[in-house]
C-alpha cells in the first residue's frame, strides 16, 4: 500500500517539476538544444532524491 501511494505521489512530484522546468526554459529563454539537457538533469536529481526518500520511509 505504501509503495502504491508513493509512486502515484512520485509521479505528481515529477509532473509539476516538469511543469515548472519548462516555465524556467521558456523565464530564462534557455535555448531549445540546451533544454533537453536541463529537463534530463533536473529529472535525474528529483528521481534520486524520490528514491532516497522512499528507502529512508521504508527503512526507518
Amino acid at each position: 500500500m505504501l509503495s502504491l501511494f508513493y509512486s502515484l505521489l512520485a509521479l505528481i512530484i515529477l509532473f509539476f517539476t516538469n511543469q515548472m522546468t519548462a516555465s524556467l526554459c521558456i523565464q530564462k529563454e534557455i535555448p531549445e538544444d540546451r533544454q533537453p539537457g536541463v529537463f534530463r538533469t533536473i529529472n535525474v536529481l528529483i528521481t534520486i532524491l524520490l528514491i532516497s526518500s522512499y528507502v529512508e520511509i521504508l527503512f526507518t
